[in-house]
C-alpha cells in the first residue's frame, strides 16, 4: 500500500469494513456491482468486504454474512425501555508497518438494537481522536466538514477535525463511495421492523502529522440523537468473518464496542405522546390527560388551530435543522395521540379499533412502531392494516406486542391533516376464565410510540360497564307496584 509522502505526513490506516484481501498494497475497490430484490447488493472481487459477528446485548457471539439478528427478547415494558441502544462496533483487522509509519485496516459497523425506531432522526456519529489523527479518505459515510488541513501540502485530507462528525450517505451513491449495508441518510429501523435495515456501516482510511506510530482508540463517543448517550469503548474478543461461507474465517486483530442507551427523561422533558380511551358499552371518551406533553398557555408551546394548519414549505427554518414542535391546539398539546376503542362483544371474540394520529404540523412519521402492554395478548387472533409481533412470550402467555405500518401502505404518518392518521382493527379471542369487560381489563396498560412512553388516563377515568346494581331496585319497586294494583283491584 502506497503511503502519501506530502509534506508532513507520516502514515496512514485504513479504516474498512473488513480484513485485508490477498493484495496488502491495495486500498478497497469496489467491483462487479449488481442489483437485487431488495435493493442495492455489492459483490467485491476480492474479500476485502467482510463481516464480523453480531453484537446482541454485549453478547459477541451471532451470525456471518453480513445480516446481524437479534436472538434476546425483553422480558416487559419495563425491560424494553432499557433496551433503547444503538451499538457501533469497530474492527481492527490489519496493520502494516513499511518505514516509519503503520497502515490500519479498521473496520466499523453500528446496528439497531431490538428498539427503536427513532423516527427519521437522521443520526450523527462524532468521537474525539487521541492523537492527531486524520481522515484521508471514506466509504459509506462523510465527514461534514473538513477542517483545518495546512499542515498538509501535497494531498489533502478528507477530514482533519480533532472531532469529526460522520454521517451516513444518502440512497443512490455511486457504487464506488458505497460499502456494504452502507447508504440509508441516518435513518435505522428497529430489528422487529426490518433486521437489514438496523444497522449501517463505512470505511475510513486514517493516518497522522509527522510521527504518527498508530492507532489509538477514539474517546467520547455521540450519536447526536436527542436522549442517547454513549459509554466509554472496550475491548471485545476479535470478529470473525468468512469470505467463503465457513471454509475459511479470518478474525480482525481487535475489535471495540461503544453501545449508547437512550433516555426519555433526557432527550426531551416533555412526553410525546398521549392516549385517550372508549368503549361501545359507554358513551364517555375518556380524552388525553389534560396538558398531557403542554399546556397551550405555556409560552415555549407554538399550537395551530384546526382547520389553519399551514404549510411545512411556509415554515421558515433551517433544511439541516430539526424543525420546531408546532402541533394542533388540544388540552393535551401532544403531538402524537393513541386512541384504543373497544369496539365490539362478540359470543367467542371481541373486537378493538386502534387509531395513531399525527398532530404534529411540522414532522412526518416515518417507520414508526408502537409497543402496547395488555394482559391477554396470546389471545390475538387476526390484526388488519398493521404488522404484529408478539415480544415477550413465555411458553403460551404473551403481555407486550410490537405494531408497526405495512410498507408503502401506512409506514409513514403525515403531517397533521388529511392522511396524518393510521388505523388498525384486532380481534381478540375469549379466553375463560381470563376474559373480562369490567375493571379496565380490555385497556392497555402502557403503550409507546417511537421509544417514548405514552401519557395513559388515570384508572379511574377508565370507561366503565353501565351500573345495572343502580337499575334493579326501581325494576323490583315496579314489580310490586304491578302487583300491589292486582291485589287492590
Amino acid at each position: 500500500m502506497q503511503m502519501a509522502s506530502a509534506g508532513g505526513v507520516g502514515g496512514r490506516d485504513w479504516f474498512s469494513s473488513g480484513s485485508g484481501g490477498d493484495d496488502e498494497q491495495s486500498p478497497p475497490v469496489l467491483a462487479t456491482n449488481y442489483l437485487s430484490g431488495d435493493g442495492f447488493r455489492l459483490q467485491q472481487r476480492n474479500n476485502f468486504l467482510k463481516f464480523s459477528r453480531s453484537l446482541e446485548h454485549n453478547n459477541f457471539s451471532g451470525t456471518d454474512g453480513g445480516r446481524f439478528f437479534s436472538s434476546g427478547r425483553p422480558s416487559s415494558l419495563r425491560s424494553i425501555k432499557t433496551d433503547l441502544a444503538i451499538s457501533i462496533a469497530m474492527d481492527l483487522s490489519s496493520r502494516q508497518k513499511p518505514a516509519s509509519s503503520d497502515n490500519v485496516d479498521f473496520r466499523r459497523r453500528k446496528i439497531s438494537d431490538y428498539f427503536p425506531s427513532k423516527s427519521n432522526p437522521k443520526h450523527s456519529l462524532s468521537w474525539a481522536w487521541a492523537a492527531d489523527e486524520v481522515i484521508w479518505s471514506m466509504w459509506g459515510a462523510e465527514a461534514t466538514e473538513q477542517g483545518n488541513c495546512y499542515a498538509f501540502k501535497a494531498t489533502v485530507p478528507h477530514c482533519c477535525e480533532k472531532r469529526p462528525v460522520i454521517i451516513d450517505l444518502l440512497p443512490g451513491t455511486p457504487y464506488t463511495q458505497q460499502t456494504k449495508n452502507c447508504c440509508k441518510g441516518g435513518v435505522l429501523t428497529s430489528m422487529s421492523q426490518d433486521p437489514s435495515k438496523s444497522f449501517s456501516t463505512f470505511q475510513m482510511n486514517i493516518g497522522g502529522v509527522l510521527n504518527y506510530t498508530g492507532f489509538t482508540m477514539p474517546v467520547n463517543f455521540s450519536l447526536g440523537v436527542p436522549g442517547y448517550t454513549c459509554g466509554d469503548p472496550f475491548e471485545v474478543p476479535p470478529s470473525r468473518f468468512s469470505p467463503d461461507k465457513g471454509r475459511r474465517w479470518t478474525q480482525a486483530l481487535s475489535t471495540w464496542y461503544v453501545t449508547c442507551m437512550y433516555s426519555q427523561f433526557v432527550a426531551s422533558q416533555n412526553p410525546k405522546c398521549c392516549v385517550s380511551l372508549s368503549a361501545f358499552y359507554n358513551n364517555t371518551i375518556t380524552p388525553c390527560p389534560k396538558c398531557s406533553c403542554r399546556c397551550q398557555d405555556d409560552p415555549t408551546a407554538k399550537c395551530t388551530k384546526d382547520g389553519e394548519t399551514p404549510s411545512l414549505l411556509q415554515q421558515k427554518h433551517d433544511p439541516n435543522e430539526k424543525p420546531s414542535l408546532r402541533v394542533i391546539c388540544s388540552n393535551h398539546m401532544c403531538p402524537i395521540r393513541v386512541h384504543w376503542h373497544v369496539k365490539q362483544n362478540y359470543k367467542e371474540y371481541w373486537r378493538v379499533k386502534m387509531t395513531v394520529t399525527n398532530l404534529n404540523v411540522m414532522r412526518n412519521y416515518s417507520q414508526w412502531n408502537m409497543v402496547v402492554l395488555l394482559p391477554n395478548l396470546q389471545s390475538i387472533q387476526q390484526v388488519f392494516n398493521f404488522n404484529y409481533k408478539p415480544l415477550s412470550q413465555y411458553g403460551y402467555i404473551n403481555a407486550t406486542g410490537m405494531l408497526w405500518g405495512i410498507q408503502y401502505f401506512n409506514d409513514m404518518l403525515l403531517q397533521a391533516g388529511e392522511g396524518g392518521n393510521a388505523q388498525t382493527e384486532i380481534i381478540f379471542h375469549k379466553d375463560k376464565g381470563i376474559f373480562t369487560l369490567s375493571d379496565g381489563w380490555a385497556f392497555p396498560r402502557r403503550i409507546m410510540f417511537n421509544g417514548d412512553e405514552c401519557v395513559m388516563p388515570p384508572p379511574d377515568h377508565y370507561p366503565t360497564l353501565p351500573n345495572t346494581a343502580a337499575s334493579t331496585p326501581n325494576f323490583i319497586t315496579l314489580l310490586f307496584s304491578l302487583l300491589f294494583l292486582i291485589i287492590v283491584l
